[in-house]
């Protein structure tokens, strides 16, 4: 399995073929998972976020993201197994999970770097992809060079150190995709 990116970080898609496990998966998500809908401030503004996301962990952990402060939830069942998976697919283990709901092309998530200080330094990030395939770029924070891959349903991205500390990622919109998707950021927080 090849490196996605030319230098100073490392990112490698695991593309599934169980698409009956992926569908069951997915369903039970939409139905078990404490949706929320987060609010954040911008420039002043309180913004309602349209994705909506959730918080699972091993131990209540809190963690701050988009300036907006969550308490981790225990595991589901379908999370346990998802989280079981991913650690054998990718030798890791994690004892949290951030969950993003994207309705559609309309819902995505801007430039960023998972480098919040909750979590454990030079940690691997597992990132899981259910529904909707997406397009999801990364750009290297210096050289503002870009890197794009197509995350199909079951796929799994893992990044590992130091992408974080060198290169920023997205999930842009896009106006072509009209059914939802689902996203796990399996992570290990201090």
């Amino acid at each position: 399995m090849s490196n996605i990116l030319p230098y100073e970080g490392e990112a490698y898609l695991f593309e599934e073929s169980n698409p009956l496990k992926q569908e069951e998966f997915f369903q039970n998500l939409k139905k078990e998972i404490a949706w929320k809908q987060d609010e954040v401030v911008m420039f002043g503004t309180k913004i309602t976020m349209r994705r909506l996301s959730a918080w699972y962990g091993d131990e209540p952990f809190e963690y701050i993201y988009s300036q907006v402060s969550h308490k981790a939830l225990p595991w589901t069942e379908t999370l346990t197994k998802i989280k079981a998976h991913t650690e054998d697919l990718c030798g890791e283990t994690f004892n949290s999970c951030l969950l993003n709901f994207y309705h559609d092309g309309d819902d995505a998530m801007g430039w960023h770097s998972d480098d919040e200080p909750e979590l454990e330094p030079n940690a691997s990030i597992a990132s899981v992809s259910l529904g909707a395939e997406r397009k999801f770029a990364f750009k290297h924070k210096r050289t503002k060079e870009t890197v794009s891959v197509f995350l199909p349903h079951g796929s799994i991205l893992l990044m590992k150190a130091p992408t974080q500390e060198h290169w920023l990622h997205t999930l842009r919109k896009s106006k072509k995709v009209k059914e939802p998707r689902i996203n796990l950021t399996f992570r290990s927080l201090e």
